[in-house]
């Protein structure tokens, strides 16, 4: 059966993201339009509080693929081939534990208080078995009908298909597994920092 790929990109967070930087853009035409001396002044923060919305909620993704899976979080992106994964926790948020480390995925957040409240016992049905902690308990956040769980269950399930296949006898390949970093967003969120306190401070 051929691999299906995997895209996940939060609804609520795209959302999100788009009303802020649609609110911050409203915001810079007014301040301008109101008084362009002080706008030059006091239009950074409202800048910053837009492309840190883009940064935080809507570029976060999960790609998972044939050779591995792709997490983009705010500042770096990682690619992680399957025989570098060792293992897969949703405590706060759905992160992944490979040979380099722990790689948290901003893109599914554990649920809150409310949403684990209510859950049923059916909504754990089919959670493999690594999934389960001492005494075979699950979180809130493994139910497959959560964002967290259900990711964390679709990655888990095709990882465990090619262990048990012996996809991973050979071991990893070292230069396979990949960090980018996202230099622009750096580089951009660090300028409107310092923008923001120089236009409030001078």
């Amino acid at each position: 059966m051929a691999f299906q790929e995997v895209l996940y990109r939060p609804a609520f967070g795209r959302t999100l993201a788009v009303v802020t930087v649609a609110a911050c853009a409203f915001g810079v035409v007014a301040l301008f339009w109101g008084d362009a001396d002080s706008a030059v002044r006091y239009v950074w923060p409202i800048l910053l509080i837009g492309a840190a919305a883009w940064a935080l909620f809507w570029r976060p993704s999960l790609r998972m693929q044939e050779h591995g899976v792709t997490v983009e979080n705010v500042f770096r992106t990682y690619f992680i081939p399957w025989p570098s994964i060792q293992g897969i926790d949703t405590r706060y948020s759905l992160t992944i534990h490979t040979s380099r480390g722990k790689v948290p995925v901003w893109a599914t957040p554990a649920p809150g208080r409310h949403r684990a409240y209510g859950l049923a016992r059916e909504d754990f049905d089919g959670v493999g078995q690594t999934a389960r902690g001492e005494h075979g308990s699950l979180r809130p956040s493994d139910a497959l009908t959560t964002p967290s769980g259900n990711l964390a269950q679709a990655i888990r399930g095709h990882w465990e298909r090619l262990r048990d296949s012996g996809a991973f006898a050979n071991g990893e390949d070292p230069d396979a597994f990949t960090i980018t970093w996202h230099y622009a967003t750096v580089t951009v969120l660090a300028a409107l920092v310092a923008a923001t306190v120089i236009g409030l401070l001078v």
